[in-house]
């Protein structure tokens, strides 16, 4: 019924409202002209009437726009749009903007050079705003022939409801052969995702952006505290380009970034939005099926995605620009050089004679945790901050933590003798006993490894 009684030009419930009560018998107005407040007192009347051949005529007309979709009219200007507009002004006025209200402004700006980016998951909100603005949009998956069925059945679920066509993006065909001839379904699990990704997600990717002057995510800053705490509501894409071609032909717009999962389930459950059937069974962030797990309770939602990896690294591709030029720039540079990592000096270094010493050992004399790494990996670097906040904190608790540098000539051996299968992999040599405990999963930031040292030898 909520649906139904929504006309286009949507009547935007402001945020300052928060009873029930106030929120039903006041709300705002949003139009490209004004932003008007505006009495709803006619709503049980709408009501009344929704069986009347008047309301069928709404629900029709509103019905034609969403199967149009496909094909809208262009909004005036959109292609001077990225550079006569203040993009960083208008995402501070966005911090206080409801989700529905920056689509709106979106929309209006760009018309049918914009598309909604849909992935598959949650992200189908964005759809159910874009429906309620009472403009058409477009929205466009990749589809990179590893999704789950229940993503598939999804977009078949999507279409239908909406009454909308999904734009289908594919890898290209002698990219994916050339990559699975010559490596193998899965060697992800080898040496990192972004070659895979860059094939299957990056690269379509990149060719559709370039068709249009902006583009719409899901993101959200709670989704990966490691690279998406700064992730504006809009911005200049920092790493692909549009139509236009060049540096700032493209914008972003993240609408849900200030939103939290709460928030967005919340407002599925009311509207009865289709919605993926892995979410039932524990998945959050949903993308390839080999990529995806379900996550735990407390667990964040990206560690279900890649979880062999360092949760700091988390992004295919479509999303590098979340890191800082700072930190880029940091990272190339190490790369370039092979300058070494962890040396604020709260972290000890050991040669192979010291570390193979401590394996040795029939009983340890001290509590050891020990990372195996390389200096140019970026996970390495990665956990680097994390690693010596760690040191400084265990070391005060009595733990000798300590670094040796495992690949060049190294890395057979450690593979051999300390378990080594990827960069960086942690150890714990405890106290009065033998050997050594391999830490199980990607979580190394501070508080990880000290629930991990303590699980194994007790409350430090």
């Amino acid at each position: 019924g909520l649906r139904d009684a929504l006309v286009p030009r949507f009547l935007l419930i402001d945020r300052r409202h928060d009873s029930t009560a106030n929120a039903m018998t006041s709300c705002t107005m949003t139009s490209p002209l004004a932003t008007t407040r505006v009495a709803v007192a006619d709503a049980s009347a709408r009501r009344r009437t929704r069986g009347s051949s008047a309301a069928k005529k709404i629900s029709a007309k509103k019905n034609a726009s969403s199967r149009r979709a496909v094909a809208p009219a262009a909004a005036p200007a959109a292609e001077s749009a990225t550079t006569s507009i203040d993009w960083e002004k208008l995402d501070a006025e966005f911090q206080d903007a409801t989700t529905i209200a920056i689509l709106d402004r979106a929309l209006e700006i760009f018309g049918d050079t914009l598309a909604i980016a849909f992935s598959g998951a949650e992200d189908v909100a964005l759809i159910q705003y874009a429906s309620l603005t009472g403009r058409p949009f477009r929205v466009f998956s990749l589809d990179t022939g590893r999704l789950n069925p229940e993503t598939y059945q999804l977009f078949d679920d999507v279409e239908k409801h909406f009454g909308i066509k999904i734009e289908f993006t594919f890898p290209d065909e002698d990219a994916v052969v050339e990559l699975v001839n010559e490596k193998g379904m899965f060697s992800f699990y080898e040496d990192g995702h972004k070659e895979c990704c860059g094939v299957r997600k990056v690269q379509p990717l990149r060719k559709k952006l370039k068709t249009l002057n902006a583009w719409v995510t899901g993101q959200r800053k709670d989704q990966s505290p490691g690279t998406r705490m700064a992730v504006p509501a809009v911005q200049i894409d920092p790493v692909f380009e549009g139509a236009s071609g060049g540096a700032g032909s493209l914008v972003k717009f993240n609408p849900l970034t200030n939103a939290t999962s709460q928030e967005v389930w919340d407002f599925l459950r009311v509207m009865g939005t289709p919605v993926n059937k892995l979410h039932e069974m524990g998945y959050v962030s949903i993308g390839c099926a080999p990529c995806t797990r379900a996550v735990l309770p407390g667990q964040q939602e990206r560690e279900g995605r890649w979880w062999w990896e360092d949760g700091a690294m988390k992004e295919c591709g479509l999303h590098s620009g979340n890191v800082s030029a700072e930190d880029k720039a940091k990272q190339d540079a190490r790369e370039a050089t092979e300058e070494d990592i962890f040396v604020d000096g709260s972290v000890r270094a050991l040669d192979r004679a010291g570390i193979d010493a401590l394996r040795g050992e029939d009983a340890h004399a001290k509590t050891t945790l020990a990372v195996l790494y390389a200096p140019w990996c970026p996970f390495c670097q990665a956990m680097e901050g994390g690693y010596e906040s760690a040191a400084a904190a265990l070391g005060a608790k009595g733990v000798d933590v300590v670094k040796f540098r495992a690949d060049g000539d190294e890395k057979e051996w450690s593979k051999e003798c300390l378990s080594l299968a990827s960069f960086p992999t942690v150890l714990l040599f405890p106290e009065g006993r033998a050997g050594y405990v391999k830490l199980g999963s990607e979580r190394r930031d501070p508080e990880s490894l000290n629930i991990f040292v303590e699980s194994v030898v007790g409350k430090l």
